[in-house]
């Protein structure tokens, strides 16, 4: 009979006998249990994570490169608007960048999460995961805020350019984004979440234990060691 009163049988062995193992989980009254919930750890993950995510916002707005452009007036009285040399590239890299933050925070969450042995499993898996994707809105939103109070908007039409000064220089800032459509907001909000749920399960199939050492513990069948059977040898 098992902590819990129940009794679970192994399934049957070589020698076609029913063999009884004792598999039971230890009660939430036994001293060394988590003083914090399942349900309050998952709250206090993703919250942490999203003050993680403003934090990497902020710093992402402060080292992204601003971009040089110039508002020009044609000969037909159009404005145009370019950028000046390579600039263009800082998109791509400062979007870069801050995918790379993303990611550095999430393999970091995952390993540090890990160490939270009491609420070990899928649960805190889903919170990790769901709070990198709210970090990486949260980054972005902050980011691009902050970057726009930084540099500002470039303002095509109010850009003042004349027939005697047809060049007007402008800086703008970088994106958080690799492009404006769905895919491309959704592919980098959800790939920090992917890496931390990777991380997370490469550190879970290393574990020997099959309840990770989470609380509560689950006590191991134990099968007895059936020799097998030898035949006499024959004269």
């Amino acid at each position: 009979m098992s902590l819990s009163g129940e009794e679970q049988k192994a399934p049957m062995s070589l020698s076609g006998e029913e063999q009884s193992v004792l598999v039971a989980k230890a009660p939430a009254n036994i001293p060394g249990a988590p003083r914090i919930s399942r349900q309050r750890a998952v709250l206090i993950v993703i919250a942490a994570l999203a003050a993680a995510g403003a934090v990497i916002g902020a710093l992402w707005a402060w080292l992204a490169p601003q971009i040089h452009g110039v508002v020009a007036l044609t000969r037909s009285g159009d404005r145009v608007h370019a950028y000046l040399g390579g600039e263009s590239d800082h998109f791509f890299t400062s979007a870069f960048m801050l995918v790379g933050m993303l990611v550095v925070l999430a393999v970091v969450a995952a390993v540090a999460l890990w160490q939270w042995t009491a609420h070990r499993g899928p649960v805190l898996v889903a919170a990790l995961s769901i709070g990198c994707a709210v970090a990486a809105a949260v980054a972005a939103g902050v980011g691009a805020a902050l970057a726009h109070l930084r540099f500002g908007s470039v303002d095509v039409a109010g850009a003042p350019v004349t027939p005697e000064h047809r060049v007007h220089y402008v800086v703008e800032a970088a994106s958080v984004f690799f492009g404006h459509s769905p895919l491309q907001v959704a592919g980098t909000i959800m790939f920090p979440a992917a890496m931390a749920a990777l991380v997370y399960a490469l550190i879970a199939v290393s574990t020997v234990r099959d309840d990770l050492g989470a609380w509560p513990p689950v006590e191991t069948p134990t099968y007895p060691v059936i020799p097998p059977a030898v035949s006499p040898p024959s004269v």
